[in-house]
């Protein structure tokens, strides 16, 4: 395990080196593989979770049946706080979208840490600053954005994680999602976002790939987020 992955968790980033390798090995060390459950919606639990290696989704099941897909993480992201604030059934359903490599640590663990630690309860109230600030930029987006508006903001969030620059000239976003893991995340049909797809390729913005997509022109994709 690289330990710079846990060190960009922010849980960590505030700790000095020892006490993080001291927190990391009180961490346990849980392997999925691609498709497998780490909990569902509705399950108890009060574990938080950081992602060492892989990617994790986290959905929701609708009144219809209907899947959302909320969240796509990846290595140095972490999940499963609300759960030691707020002790109750998990909200989302956790699944590997790849073979994955998490570190998790229980709450009366973590609540040792927080004690007499400020810089450890700084970095969680980030992180769930960060999921508000998250959850609000999803309503607005659904309520004021068209659905090509909606696709170009996660083209370039999965690429702020996930982009590497291809060999032949633009951003490789090897997001790991089928096309319909893709419109959940995007909430919207997946006829729908094959077509914007489709259209932002044959503008020549983007190069669509199996599970990746290729952005060619991340100008114009910006633009279309806005």
């Amino acid at each position: 395990m690289d330990p710079d992955v846990l060190r960009q968790a922010p849980l960590f980033k505030r700790l000095e080196t020892e006490a993080a390798a001291s927190l990391a090995a009180a961490m346990t060390t849980i392997h999925l593989d691609r498709g497998e459950v780490l909990f569902h919606e509705g399950d108890t639990g009060d574990q938080l979770y950081v992602v060492v290696s892989g990617k994790i989704k986290l959905g929701r099941s609708g009144s219809a049946g209907r899947e959302n897909l909320l969240a796509v993480l990846g290595p140095g992201q972490m999940f499963g706080e609300l759960s030691l604030f707020d002790p109750g059934p998990r909200s989302t359903t956790a699944s590997a979208v790849t073979p994955a490599d998490l570190k998790s640590v229980q709450h009366d663990e973590l609540i040792e840490w927080l004690t007499g630690r400020p810089e450890v309860a700084r970095g969680l109230l980030g992180q769930l600053a960060g999921r508000l600030r998250h959850a609000n930029d999803v309503v607005s987006d659904l309520v004021f954005s068209d659905v090509p508006g909606r696709v170009a903001k996660a083209l370039l969030d999965l690429a702020s994680r996930f982009g590497e620059p291809a060999p032949t000239g633009g951003l490789n976003v090897h997001h790991d999602l089928t096309q319909e893991e893709l419109a959940q995340l995007v909430g919207a049909s997946r006829e729908t976002v094959n077509k914007t797809l489709a259209d932002f390729a044959a503008r020549g913005w983007i190069r669509l790939e199996p599970r990746s997509v290729t952005i060619l022109d991340i100008e114009r994709v910006e633009r279309r987020a806005r």
